[in-house]
């Protein structure tokens, strides 16, 4: 008896698990958004201006081409430019909450004496912009 002819007395079937079909317009706007080619046209723009110190744009696009970025396959020309914009949007808030939680945490136990040069508002006050003193 050879071993190809032995089977398995017990073959577990093949699970397959339903997944979502891919969509068919790249926006959540559905029909009634951008077709495919303005589409790549918008997101690039939102990720271009997003380095102009616009970054919330980033947030708009990955928000506007959700259907992109979640079905890579689908769109791959705007899923390029939604998921960096993705990444750039991350990198963003990981670095402008680190600068609040340093300046609101530390504090003056953490910058010291420079601590009153760095304020805004005592700053604004030394050069007369307050109006009120």
């Amino acid at each position: 008896m050879e071993a190809t002819d032995i089977q398995n007395p017990n073959p577990s079937p093949r699970i397959l698990l339903p997944s979502s079909p891919p969509p068919l317009w790249p926006t959540i706007d559905g029909p009634l958004g951008l077709s495919e080619e303005e589409s790549v046209s918008y997101a690039r723009r939102f990720y271009k201006f997003g380095f102009a110190l616009l970054p919330l744009l980033w947030a708009v696009n990955c928000f506007y081409f959700w259907p992109a970025l979640r079905h890579s396959r689908s769109f791959p020309r705007i899923h390029h430019y939604v998921l960096r914009s993705a990444v750039g949007f991350a990198v963003f808030t990981a670095l402008l909450s680190s600068w609040a939680l340093t300046f609101g945490i530390g504090g003056e136990r953490l910058f010291g004496h420079v601590w009153d040069e760095l304020l805004m508002y005592n700053l604004a006050d030394r050069i007369g912009l307050t109006g009120w003193s």
